[in-house]
């Protein structure tokens, strides 16, 4: 793609000049010149002293539609702020120098216009780094072969089985690979696997299926398994946006009631933590079960009582 809008920006090039504009060699700059031919784009070579290789009557590809805005919201993707990784910064940069003069000068201008930290205050300063086969399972799914995958779990016990990736998420701090294998779909921490071998075998990958739609089932079963338990609650109309700050997914909004209330349900891990976090809301909210995280609440108060009163 770099080598067709130079090609256009340019009308003509040398294979020297290729190799210095994407920083390669001479001669992979001459096989992919190559190699564009043979994929059916209209480029030839002139021979001989002033040659280079040129696009047949000026054609050109849909890439030299970019626009100024597109242009720049191709390189933030490359900027230093952004969370994509080096291989990904380095392969935009390319393709962005051979964009016409104009468009480059803004496109690099955006680079330096926004700071992406995804800390949160007081978080540490510690940037975690990519798993140490994240690479090679991405190669995976991107191939479409099977991997013989050894991981450890969270209690330790390590496993070696073969499975098919389908893909790659990141959840946070943490990479999650979502594949198939002998017991149905699973996914697994890229930090927990010990070892990824490509067995060369095609992956069996359903139709119909959709990474971002698969991750999303599998989020929320996550979550509903993280905090099983539901309390009931009656909510002033005011604090439901103070209630989604504080419990994000695991608030459900239900209706209103007779006295202009608002009826939610608040999923959490167990009914000590949920009253802990359910205490600070007592001006707002009247959790009406069940009964033991009442009771939790009402041990709380107490113990506020005669520490405080």
């Amino acid at each position: 793609m770099a080598i067709l809008l130079l090609l256009q920006h340019r009308e003509q090039v040398t294979a020297a000049e290729v190799a210095r504009e994407l920083e390669i060699s001479e001669r992979t700059a001459r096989r992919d010149l190559d190699a564009l031919g043979m994929a059916g784009v209209p480029v030839y070579a002139i021979q001989g002293r002033g040659g280079g290789w040129r696009l047949v009557g000026g054609a050109r590809t849909d890439l030299s539609g970019l626009t100024a805005s597109e242009a720049r919201a191709l390189f933030l993707v490359a900027g230093p702020a952004s969370a994509a990784t080096p291989a990904v910064k380095t392969a935009l940069r390319k393709l962005v120098h051979a964009l016409p003069e104009p468009f480059r000068m803004q496109a690099e201008a955006a680079a330096s216009s926004r700071v992406l930290d995804p800390r949160r205050w007081g978080a540490s300063r510690i940037e975690p780094r990519p798993p140490r086969f994240l690479d090679a399972l991405q190669d995976a799914v991107i191939r479409g072969v099977q991997v013989r995958l050894g991981y450890v779990d969270r209690e330790g016990t390590g496993t070696v089985r073969t499975v098919h990736p389908l893909g790659i998420v990141a959840k946070g701090p943490s990479w999650y690979l979502v594949a198939n294998a002998e017991a149905g779909r699973r996914t697994f921490r890229i930090d927990r696997v010990s070892s990824a071998d490509p067995t060369g075998d095609p992956v069996h990958r359903p139709e119909d299926f959709d990474l971002a739609e698969s991750w999303r089932a599998i989020a929320d079963d996550v979550d509903r398994k993280r905090t099983p338990l539901e309390a009931r609650a009656v909510c002033a109309p005011q604090a439901i946006g103070i209630l989604r700050i504080g419990f994000g997914g695991r608030l459900e909004v239900g209706g209103a009631t007779t006295d202009g209330r608002i009826e939610v349900v608040i999923r959490g891990n167990d009914e000590h933590t949920l009253a802990g976090e359910l205490a600070g809301l007592v001006e707002w909210i009247d959790v009406t079960g069940p009964p033991a995280v009442r009771d939790h609440l009402a041990s709380i108060g107490n113990a506020l009582v005669e520490r405080y009163a």
